[in-house]
């Protein structure tokens, strides 16, 4: 059951983004390398996320337990673009297994582009992993596309 998150399913979250983090660090060692304290981090800012205006946090439950996530914030562009609209950006998005994505990844993405859209979010830009395969034959089969990559040198 797709539903907005509660402060009760941020130790779910939580552990979705650190497994994320760590096969995410499997692609490129130095720039995903987990701080120590990442999730001691990472709470207090899911927490607040719940309460922001402009930000949309959706969990996928199924039988009591979190099978994904999303976290959707309506954005200004950067003032160097135009792209008609407010944006609305998606950096924690996270199932909990890689055959997850084209049912629960989709859903909770389509339900955060709903929420945004309707917030004037006409464009959306996603996270994801150059690696992360199923990921991103979600994203394309749900219209997105590749419009920039990051190249990072040790």
């Amino acid at each position: 059951m797709l539903r907005k998150a509660g402060e009760d399913d941020i130790a779910q979250m939580i552990a979705l983004a650190q497994m994320k983090r760590a096969e995410y660090e499997s692609f490129a060692p130095t720039f995903w390398r987990q701080a120590q304290d990442a999730a001691e981090k990472q709470t207090p800012f899911f927490y607040a996320q719940l309460s922001r205006e402009n930000t949309f946090c959706l969990v996928y439950e199924r039988s009591g337990k979190i099978d994904g996530f999303i976290i959707a914030t309506v954005v200004a562009a950067p003032p160097v673009y135009d792209p008609g609209s407010p944006v609305c950006m998606i950096d924690d998005f996270v199932v909990e297994s890689p055959d997850l994505w084209t049912t629960v990844g989709r859903e909770l993405l389509q339900e955060a582009r709903r929420l945004t859209q309707a917030h004037g979010a006409k464009l959306a830009v996603v996270v994801c992993g150059h690696l992360d395969e199923s990921k991103r034959a979600m994203l394309t089969s749900a219209g997105l596309y590749v419009a920039s990559e990051w190249y990072v040198s040790p």
